[in-house]
Formats: C-alpha cells, structure tokens, sequence
C-alpha cells in the first residue's frame, strides 16, 4: 500500500482525539493512519498515511472537514 505524508493544522482535533484517530481501522477510503506528528504550540498535524492514493487521502481529510496544506507520496526505510 503506498505511503503518504501530508501536513494541516490541527484545530479543530485535541492531542487526545488524535490519539483515538491513531488505532482507528481503516475508513471508506482505504486510508489508515501509520502515525501521526503534530504541534500544539504551531497548530500543525504531520499524517503519515497509508492510502491506496493520493485522491483518498484528499477524501479523508474533507469528510473531517480539513484541507490538507500539502500531500506527498513517500517511501519509508521500514518496508
């Protein structure tokens, strides 16, 4: 499954909703949450995603209501 990062700001989500959101299974849209980085004092979420593209990932997002600033498909060293 392809990798993705993408970063937004965090409102309107809590550092405890984003750890709900973490273990959630995968949504409609075939994307699951591989992990999630963010700043409370900057208001940003960095989303490492795996989706089955890049079109799912916009999905996810607008059916949360957040735009995402940017998407990029990436490769990790983990497999």
């Amino acid at each position: 499954m392809p990798k993705f990062i993408d970063a937004h700001p965090m409102q309107p989500f809590t550092a405890a909703e984003l750890n709900k959101i973490q273990s959630a299974p995968p949504d409609e849209f075939g994307v699951t949450h591989h992990d999630i980085l963010f700043s409370e004092k900057d208001n940003k979420i960095y989303c490492v995603l795996d989706a089955p593209n890049i079109e799912a990932i916009h999905k996810h997002h607008a059916k949360a209501g957040i735009k995402c600033d940017w998407v990029q498909e990436v490769k990790s060293t983990r497999g």
